[in-house]
């Protein structure tokens, strides 16, 4: 059994030990100071249902184990409104299809959401479990680009998209 939990204020303890952990940020440009990971927690807290994108905890098990994050965010890309996602997934929960099991529930919560047509997910090219997820999740690999992440670095990234609503495409 696997769940989506909004972000709550005991959530906090999980950031540290994914975006405040070396291994875990090595392909994000290191961890985050115990600063940043506050100001993250408050940034998660405020995101709400109103379709501008939502924060869960990914939890498993009759227990609802905490094994992870993700969510969905407003974001532009080359000059287009797009949804973007991104997961984080505890080391002891890897190799489980965890990752991939919650983001095909975010890609049905995005577009539930209704407000944008496209949801990209940019994980660094050397990123290899987190690209196989977003093959497994049904993304359609657009290839390299630049993202900038963290803010002020520039990231190799591949650009994976889904197409929320193809209903929406432009016929003729």
């Amino acid at each position: 059994m696997l769940e989506l939990r909004d972000w709550t204020d005991d959530d906090l303890p999980l950031l540290f030990r994914t975006v405040g952990d070396a291994e875990m940020m090595k392909h994000l440009g290191g961890p985050e100071s115990v600063e940043k990971i506050h100001r993250r927690h408050e940034i998660l807290l405020s995101v709400g249902p109103s379709g501008d994108g939502r924060a869960y905890t990914i939890r498993i098990g009759p227990e609802a184990t905490v094994a992870g994050s993700i969510g969905f965010w407003e974001s532009e890309f080359n000059g287009a409104a797009v949804y973007e996602t991104g997961w984080m997934v505890l080391p002891e929960f890897g190799n489980r299809g965890i990752a991939t099991n919650a983001a095909r529930i975010v890609i049905e919560r995005a577009r539930a959401a209704g407000r944008h047509r496209y949801l990209h997910a940019f994980p660094d090219v050397a990123n290899l479990p987190s690209n196989r997820v977003c093959a497994k999740a049904g993304f359609v690999d657009l290839g390299p680009c630049e993202v900038e992440y963290p803010l002020g670095t520039m990231m190799r990234a591949n650009n994976w998209r889904f197409d929320l609503h193809p209903e929406r495409a432009v016929s003729g």
